[in-house]
């Protein structure tokens, strides 16, 4: 149990341990590579199977491709071809006998093995403005609470991994920086370092010519300025200024992970040069180089206007690199460790306006997740055969929420924030786990209908 005050149940003390048991873990591990007797201690000679599964959950890491202004999910994962509203677009075979999805998302329809695609979900919030925080801060509903985004939860909830570099980062299209406003309550500490264009920070290389012994007294006294200018001055930009400062000192020190052209040209094709198959590309190498969270957003998915040849022109955009991605996750033994979410804050009207497009839709869409701890090839949910409404097993962000928390290795009905004394949900108390997504035993209760639990662990947050 980690708690709010100062005693060594303190959120630095539960990283502290865990890294030292992730150390005797390498070493175990290193020890039986290198033919230790068998009498040597290895992982589960120091410690039970169940500690250990949870320490590999702890390492679990996360890449969020988000399509900001909602895709269709008439024209991706839930066709109705032949119905009033089903577009133009046909549907096609993939690996999982009987299900189909649109023809323009052919490279998935091979991968749908590895998948679990969500067909009900039902958000309710049809607004970009409260819609895309809705969903990227699950939506607990806990009244004046700025709660975090999902990159900056979890990586409290998981700590910083080994590598040294920033926990959450943000690959998208237009300017970068440090966005702090993603902690909420957390603290600026958990904000996102975003990457405008996937480039590395303004002023990464330091000045021609400037040589190591003058690089140490130039950050001397740039630390000698800070606290002065500390002493009299507190709040989040302050914090939020040293927290993107040391993330830009980290990325310094792999500049490598910025550079393109020791990228192998295959890959290069197989995810794409357009903005979002690179941005995806970079995200693997991100994860495999050690950040913990990373997200990756493609934007002008918002059809209004010219629905179909919008979509005919943006699916393909993420179909391929998205097929790329499971491909070098599954070949590196990287799937079952990193879990992946391919959504948007809502989906698209069946019915078709004036203007040939789709408008917001939130009463009942699609999402993908792979990886970590969900379950491969199924489909969840199904909507009418107009595909207006959920048919069977809505699904709100909350339920969402505890899903991915779960796929992570953490329980949102036994874990806490704690913001100013006040322990806070991870995730909608009234949500459940979509247990099937994890091939998990299933209820008989139906989703978001369950009561809150009795009890919870507090997990403490450095939140002011």
């Amino acid at each position: 149990m980690s708690t709010a005050d100062g005693s060594c149940n303190a959120a630095e003390h539960e990283i502290s341990r865990r890294r030292v048991l992730g150390t005797m873990t390498a070493g175990a591990a290193a020890g039986v590579a290198g033919g230790v007797a068998s009498g040597a201690l290895g992982i589960h000679g120091l410690m039970r199977p169940r500690v250990a599964e949870a320490l590999a959950a702890k390492d679990r890491q996360v890449i969020l491709i988000w399509l900001d202004g909602g895709i269709s999910q008439l024209e991706s994962w839930d066709p109705k071809p032949g119905s009033e509203f089903g577009g133009p677009f046909r549907s096609i075979p993939t690996t999982l006998p009987g299900v189909h999805v649109s023809e323009l998302l052919p490279s998935t329809a091979r991968r749908m093995h590895q998948l679990a695609v969500i067909r009900s979900m039902s958000t309710k919030d049809e607004n970009h403005s409260s819609g895309v925080p809705r969903m990227l801060r699950g939506d607990p509903q806990e009244r004046g609470v700025e709660y975090p985004y999902l990159g900056a939860a979890v990586t409290r909830l998981l700590g910083p991994r080994e590598s040294g570099l920033p926990p959450y980062v943000w690959v998208k299209p237009g300017r970068g920086g440090f966005i702090w406003q993603h902690a909420g309550f957390l603290g600026s500490r958990y904000g996102a370092l975003a990457l405008g264009d996937g480039r590395p920070p303004v002023f990464v290389d330091p000045p021609k010519g400037l040589g190591d012994e003058s690089a140490r007294r130039r950050e001397a006294l740039r630390r000698l300025a800070d606290r002065r200018f500390r002493r009299r001055r507190r709040g989040a930009e302050i914090d939020a200024y040293d927290s993107s400062f040391e993330m830009a000192e980290q990325l310094m020190r792999r500049k490598e992970l910025f550079d393109e052209s020791i990228v192998p040209p295959r890959d290069r094709e197989r995810y794409g040069s357009h903005p979002l198959g690179r941005h995806l590309l970079q995200a693997r190498r991100l994860v495999e180089a050690g950040v913990r969270f990373v997200q990756v957003t493609s934007y002008y998915w918002d059809t209004h206007a010219d629905n179909f040849n919008m979509h005919r022109a943006l699916v393909p955009q993420v179909d391929r690199p998205f097929a790329a991605l499971i491909d070098d996750l599954e070949q590196r033994g990287l799937l079952d460790r990193v879990l992946v979410v391919l959504m948007s804050e809502f989906g698209r009207t069946p019915k078709i306006n004036q203007r040939l497009g789709r408008d917001h839709w939130p009463e009942a869409w699609s999402l993908a997740l792979a990886g970590a701890g969900i379950r491969r090839g199924v489909v969840i949910g199904k909507t009418t055969d107009d595909g207006v409404w959920v048919d069977d097993s809505p699904y709100d962000v909350g339920d969402l929420f505890h899903t991915i928390y779960r796929a992570l290795g953490v329980d949102a009905d036994e874990t806490s924030f704690v913001n100013k004394g006040q322990p806070l949900p991870i995730a909608h108390e009234s949500c459940s786990v979509m247990e099937v997504a994890l091939g998990l035993p299933t209820r008989l209760l139906p989703p978001s209908t369950r009561s809150s639990p009795g009890g919870s662990r507090a997990f403490a947050t450095t939140g002011s």
